[in-house]
């Protein structure tokens, strides 16, 4: 079984986020492999050690990404690979699945793992996108992953509970921070990691058309989120029933 994780390196969410113009600041912050990532890496060794087959991880970003494969690679994952370009900086979401779908689609693989969302961007776009660039389905939301009879079952997380829902290979899923709990690397593992193999590519490897790779979405401004405005007190001096229904018709909640 040949499983490819989604990863991305993204600065430390420990530390207070900072901005540069419109985007995020990552030149010269500690950096780390997106902590929803790592839970996506884990579901796909545990389904790798459970039906056989290898994980490789596959990251888009500058060179300094190599240390987010490395802790995958550590964690348990066989191979790597980064996609690395200068022409890459700055890349909306559809170039970046665009490139990630290039990179997984040089070799066989039966299923993808991504996080439901980046810790840094939060679009939760990409996988959906990746899903349709690649041309199989996607299921999300995952809480639980199991293979039976060459198909994924998986238990989508609900507001109310969870759907039991059967994928046939090979698929794209998001998984969520209950599907496992993420192994920590062992010393033997971040050993081993180093001499792992990863591919490191650039986009004129991809085969992709330039046109694809130049971004179409900017960021065009960033606001402080208003603060939440304090309830209005109706005190009963005999008008709270009309004052109350005067209330609901304004904000037309009747």
């Amino acid at each position: 079984m040949n499983i490819v994780v989604c990863v991305k390196q993204v600065p430390d969410p420990n530390l207070p986020p900072q901005l540069d113009g419109n985007r995020l600041k990552r030149q010269g912050l500690a950096a780390v492999l997106d902590p929803g990532d790592e839970f996506g890496v884990e579901a796909g060794l545990q389904l790798a050690e459970a039906n056989g087959g290898e994980v490789t991880v596959v990251s888009m970003g500058p060179p300094q990404a190599m240390e987010a494969i490395r802790k995958a690679l550590s964690m348990g994952a066989h191979k790597g690979v980064l996609v690395s370009d200068e022409s890459l900086v700055n890349s909306d979401a559809l170039v970046t699945a665009r490139v990630l779908a290039a990179a997984i689609k040089r070799n066989p693989f039966d299923l993808v793992i991504a996080g439901v969302e980046s810790t840094d961007g939060y679009s939760g776009v990409v996988p959906g996108m990746l899903a349709a660039l690649l041309d199989i389905p996607q299921a999300t939301f995952a809480k639980h992953l199991e293979v039976k009879d060459s198909a994924l079952l998986m238990h989508r997380q609900t507001e109310k509970g969870y759907d039991v829902v059967e994928c046939p290979l090979p698929v794209l899923i998001t998984v969520t921070a209950g599907v496992n709990e993420p192994r920590y690397p062992s010393f033997k593992g971040i050993v081993g990691a180093k001499s792992k193999p990863v591919d490191q590519l650039a986009v004129a490897d991809l085969g992709l058309d330039p046109q694809h790779t130049q971004e179409s979405q900017t960021v065009a401004e960033i606001t402080e989120a208003p603060q939440r405005a304090s309830g209005e007190i109706i005190e009963d001096d005999g008008t709270a029933a009309a004052k109350i229904a005067d209330f609901l018709v304004r904000t037309k909640v009747i």
